[in-house]
């Protein structure tokens, strides 16, 4: 069965978290902690969060459904950035951010993750956005090559904080 892109809605939100729980700490450079992974997925993924998340009207999520199992998502927010660090080096406004792109290990190399990023532009240029930014951790390299061949580029640099630890990402910017 071919997977389909869809807006999730609030009955997704366990089904988001248990994706993210084994999603996020492959994004996570090698360093990081398991405790500071935990804390992260209980502070910003967990299913209350995405409640929350699915309930704002500035944010949007993507799923990739597959038959009802979900094996990806993105997560779309279409406010300014609080962050001057990344304010600073946008050009193409209004922007919105892609706050999240994750898919499921086991569907990693088919497709997946270029058709979420397709289908998460074309979302953000028909709500009005000039741009889409997002950060990306400056160990990731595979998720940097990822988002250079889908069209972003690298315009500064910001903070992460995960768990206890700061960590450093890449800016990375894609006109509409």
């Amino acid at each position: 069965m071919t997977a389909t892109i869809r807006t999730a809605t609030a009955n997704d939100a366990g089904k988001l978290a248990a994706l993210a729980a084994v999603t996020f700490p492959l994004a996570c450079p090698p360093g990081a902690s398991p405790a500071d992974i935990q804390a992260h997925l209980e502070r910003t993924l967990s299913e209350a969060n995405f409640v929350e998340y699915l309930a704002d009207a500035n944010i949007t999520v993507l799923v990739l459904d597959d038959g009802g199992q979900l094996s990806g998502y993105t997560m779309l927010i279409a406010k300014a950035p609080s962050d001057h660090a990344v304010a600073s080096v946008l050009s193409a406004l209004p922007s919105t951010e892609l706050s999240k792109c994750y898919v499921h290990p086991d569907h990693h190399g088919q497709g997946a993750a270029s058709r979420l990023i397709k289908a998460s532009l074309a979302n953000a240029a028909d709500k009005g956005a000039a741009g889409v930014w997002l950060g990306v951790n400056s160990e990731n390299a595979k998720a940097i090559r990822f988002y250079e061949k889908s069209g972003f580029r690298k315009v500064g640099t910001k903070s992460f904080k995960l768990g206890d630890t700061v960590e450093h990402d890449f800016v990375m910017e894609h006109r509409l």
